[in-house]
């Protein structure tokens, strides 16, 4: 399935992007535009700052606004900068946007209501006052298992009828959901599970929005590449030699937590540092993720020839000065 430009905003290998760390939790600014630019350079061609990747939960306003500024200089152009999060307060959310929309941002991912648990009229009503408050195209983030609450069919039908709202992330996994809303709508579809990717784009997907692709994104160019060209042999190649993988970032902890001890043990980023209640992963946990990695082989762009992991740089989580999600 070939996408123009003119038809998705989006882009289609989306980097659910960590926020690199110091060591003492506070954001790492040169590893965010590092990173930014190693993905972008491998393939991305966009990128979703401030998502549950980034720890989102954690971060503060001003911190989140930053990265959109951030990512946007870095990518020159390069790579669509979509911002992600929100929040489970509606007022919140709209504000958020609107500054994300000030300083650059090309879209906005808005993420289902989570802990207050609103019925499906209150998230109807929540997506749509925040697509009202802005002019950028729209993702819907449906990730139930985080959330609390699943944005059913009959609302994604109903949602799907607003100007800006253009897409869904979907996480649920639920293929038979997806083929009938790509039947009933012109929403475009984004794979947010890594483990199914492939089989989202072989329904219609348009891409991904993936954590594994902060390792690995030109594997995912390879993948995606390969199936607009309908060659199916290339994009199956590739599914098969990202499953270990995908099977260690997303398995055993936490996706970013998975995600930075790798990228750290790749010399890619200068710290595996999460934030509380994260934590980097116990012994037995890492060496599940290293056991993973040692059954990987050939991906493009990765050599784990030259994997040091740091089991003690990545213990315990960070307690920042300035707490997060404040307004």
């Amino acid at each position: 399935m070939v996408v123009s430009a003119q038809e998705n905003p989006f882009g289609q290998v989306l980097v659910a992007l960590v926020t690199p760390f110091t060591a003492d939790g506070e954001v790492d600014w040169p590893a965010v535009e590092s990173h930014i630019d190693h993905c972008i350079s491998e393939g991305a061609d966009g990128i979703v700052v401030t998502g549950t990747t980034g720890e989102t939960s954690t971060l503060t306003d001003p911190e989140k606004v930053r990265l959109v500024e951030v990512a946007r200089d870095v990518s020159s152009g390069r790579a669509k900068v979509i911002t992600g999060g929100g929040s489970n307060e509606t007022a919140h959310a709209i504000e958020l946007y609107k500054k994300s929309e000030k300083v650059g941002a090309d879209g906005i991912m808005i993420v289902t209501p989570y802990y207050n648990k609103p019925t499906q009229a209150g998230i109807l009503t929540h997506f749509r006052m925040v697509a009202d408050s802005t002019d950028l195209p729209v993702i819907l983030y449906d990730i139930p298992g985080r959330t609390g609450v699943p944005i059913k069919y009959e609302t994604i039908l109903r949602l799907a009828k607003h100007p800006n709202i253009l897409a869904v992330k979907d996480a649920k996994g639920d293929f038979s959901e997806v083929s009938r809303v790509l039947n009933q709508t012109d929403l475009l579809y984004f794979s947010g599970d890594d483990a199914n990717v492939l089989p989202h784009l072989s329904i219609g997907a348009s891409g991904l929005i993936g954590v594994t692709a902060n390792i690995a994104p030109a594997a995912y160019r390879t993948m995606v590449d390969a199936v607009n060209a309908s060659d199916l042999a290339t994009a199956t190649e590739m599914h098969k030699a990202l499953e270990p993988l995908v099977r260690a970032t997303m398995t055993h902890v936490p996706g970013t937590v998975a995600t930075k001890y790798i990228l750290h043990g790749l010399g890619r980023i200068s710290s595996p540092r999460v934030r509380l209640p994260l934590v980097g992963p116990e012994e037995w946990e890492a060496a599940l993720i290293e056991d993973e990695i040692d059954l990987v082989r050939t991906i493009p762009g990765v050599k784990f020839t030259k994997f040091r992991p740091d089991r003690n740089a990545a213990a315990g989580g960070a307690l920042p000065k300035v707490a997060g999600t404040t307004r």
